[in-house]
């Protein structure tokens, strides 16, 4: 199989390494290049910086702004409570400092150190030789202000509005606003791709988010009229027309697939059905380089529906399908057979199929040598479907496939 290219998001978090200088943006805006970049703006009273950047970059990134630095740091804005974010902190904060962010910013570190372990295993899988130093212990950081709303400061002339937009990437996103410049940092209130679905449930694990809420933060970035909009990653977006014209088409495509999910669920269409089916037409595609339009549906029924899909009694109850798996293997004649029914799903073009039956043979005999390889050929089948645009999707897939060469290896080592 021919050399698949990085997912763009992988590009984007990994665009720092090799930087020798902050780059401007402005004559008086700076940006370093993180896992989510860190932006100094100058005034004539001394500086704010706008996230710092992740923990294990913060004297990489504290070098490369200093060439930059007008005076001292008045402030640090962080735009959500994701170490990526505001890792950097404790050694780029000035005695001075203030230290803005949204209301829960507190509580949504917490809540991540509270399920640290559970969350470090799951994102392992996902962000494990992308992130470098991803296992580094992430600080502490008590803000100031929170602000809940809006809250205004001033330095050295130059006003600067934080906003608070809870339908970002966690529930304390706020976007920064330079009313005089036009200017509107907006953190990952868009993800970290710009002009593409918005992940409103990670794979990791992190609290859903809501359409509609992110939809009425979009809004209120658009009526702001930016003419310039530096988000997380990647290059910022200039011009007010070209603006305005992004955030119309995200704010249409979300609610085109919003608006389709809830009147499926009302004419009584399961789920699974209109995550095959909701597509957005033409003239409304986005990228799906962090979230997909069938996760949005996904996440979208669950919100407004709750975890039970009235599919079976079972789901009221603590004992999987997965419980009866071994059953299901002897009565099929072994994982061998079920193994080779999924070959026939997998040659016929439906690797999906072929992969439920092989998580029956795989539960009855984990390390059957023939269901692992039919599996590797399904995981690689949907990874050349995918064209390997979306980060998660992509890093599941070649996860689940080195993870399935290495019982094999294991099995061989064993003989």
């Amino acid at each position: 199989m021919a050399e698949r290219k990085q997912p763009l998001l992988a590009s984007l978090v990994n665009a720092g390494e090799g930087q020798t200088r902050a780059e401007p943006i402005t004559d008086f805006v700076h940006m370093v290049a993180d896992v989510s970049n860190a932006y100094l703006v100058n005034t004539a009273d001394g500086d704010v910086l706008i996230n710092t950047g992740f923990v294990a970059n913060a004297e990489r990134n504290r070098a490369l702004l200093a060439p930059v630095r007008s005076g001292p740091l008045r402030y640090i804005v962080l735009t959500q409570a994701h170490p990526d974010h505001y890792g950097g902190v404790p050694l780029l904060a000035e005695p001075e400092t203030r230290i803005v962010a949204g209301r829960g910013f507190v509580d949504t570190w917490r809540f991540f150190q509270m399920l640290d372990p559970y969350l470090r295993r799951r994102s392992g899988r996902l962000w494990t030789g992308t992130i470098k130093n991803r296992n580094i212990e992430v600080p502490e950081v008590v803000p100031h202000v929170e602000v809940d709303g809006e809250f205004a400061f001033e330095v050295g002339g130059r006003r600067f509005e934080v906003i608070a937009t809870p339908g970002g990437e966690s529930l304390d996103a706020v976007v920064v606003w330079l009313p005089a410049e036009r200017i509107a940092f907006t953190g990952n209130l868009f993800g970290p791709v710009f002009l593409s679905m918005p992940n409103l449930c990670t794979l990791r694990g992190d609290k859903p988010r809501s359409a509609k809420l992110w939809l009425s933060c979009l809004e209120r970035v658009r009526a702001l009229g930016a003419e310039l909009l530096i988000t997380g990653h990647g290059e910022p977006i200039r011009g007010a027309r070209e603006i305005r014209s992004s955030l119309d088409r995200m704010h249409a495509a979300v609610s085109w697939i919003h608006d389709r999910t809830v009147e499926g669920m009302n004419a009584g269409r399961d789920l699974y059905t209109l995550m095959r089916e909701i597509r957005l037409p033409p003239e409304l595609a986005i990228g799906e380089y962090h979230g997909k339009v069938s996760w949005a549906v996904r996440t979208i029924w669950h919100e407004y529906s709750g975890w039970f899909l009235m599919e079976s009694t079972t789901e009221l109850y603590g004992v999987p399908r997965s419980s009866v798996h071994r059953d299901l293997a002897e009565l099929a004649g072994g994982a061998g057979a079920l193994a080779e029914r999924a070959a026939a799903h997998l040659a016929a073009g439906r690797p999906l199929e072929a992969l439920h039956l092989l998580d029956v043979a795989l539960d009855a005999e984990p390390d059957h040598g023939r269901a692992l390889e039919v599996k590797i050929g399904a995981l690689e089948a949907l990874l050349e479907a995918s064209g390997g645009v979306n980060f998660s999707e992509t890093r599941w897939l070649e996860s689940e496939i080195a993870r399935c060469r290495a019982a094999l290896e294991d099995k061989s080592a064993a003989r």
